[in-house]
């Protein structure tokens, strides 16, 4: 069986993975697709539930063996991506997979499932409302705050790519327009 697939992006502290939650605990056919990363394992993060944790090579020998239905380098070294595997274990569940995805690997996932998929980008109210987001989680230095803001811009501008924009600025608000778009989307 292969499912519908449900993308939710936004820049770095925009919302989406406390949206994609959300939707998991209400919408039980969804099941969310544990992306794979290069970067370094934070100290509330645990391998196969967050993401799959690879160091770089790793990471890059399993893009040569074409493990990875799309990946992106992020950041210099940083690798993200969704293991073909991830999929195949969904639905193989009978299940539909939400992706919690950086911008570009969102577009990257419509523009194979097109209309098996919906993707919608989180806005944030403000740039300066993600700095605060970003600095309020004390897991982020100084440095790579500010790589996550230059790279929002560029995300943002990119967000009529998608097929819904939703405005997190009234976080339940937004909830409950993501469930009300992608309800409608798996019937």
């Amino acid at each position: 069986m292969e499912g519908k697939t449900v993308v939710i992006s936004a820049p770095s502290g925009a919302g989406k993975t406390s949206i994609v939650n959300f939707l998991l605990s209400k919408i039980l056919s969804l099941s969310f697709s544990i992306s794979a990363c290069s970067r370094k394992k934070r100290s509330d993060e645990i391998h196969g539930k967050n993401y799959y944790f690879f160091d770089a090579p790793t990471f890059k020998s399993k893009i040569s063996k074409g493990d990875f239905l799309e990946w992106e380098e992020v950041y210099p070294d940083q690798y993200y991506g969704t293991l073909n595997s991830e999929l195949e274990r969904i639905w193989g569940e009978n299940k539909h997979v939400v992706f919690d995805i950086d911008v570009a690997g969102g577009i990257n996932v419509k523009n194979k499932f097109h209309s098996n998929c919906i993707s919608i980008f989180i806005m944030p109210p403000s740039v300066g409302v993600l700095e605060e987001r970003l600095s309020n989680r004390g897991s982020e230095t100084k440095s790579s705050i500010n790589k996550r803001i230059n790279k929002a811009e560029l995300e943002i501008s990119k967000r009529s790519d998608f097929d819904h924009i939703v405005l997190n600025d009234d976080f339940a608000a937004a909830c409950q327009e993501v469930l009300i778009l992608v309800t409608k989307f798996l019937k």
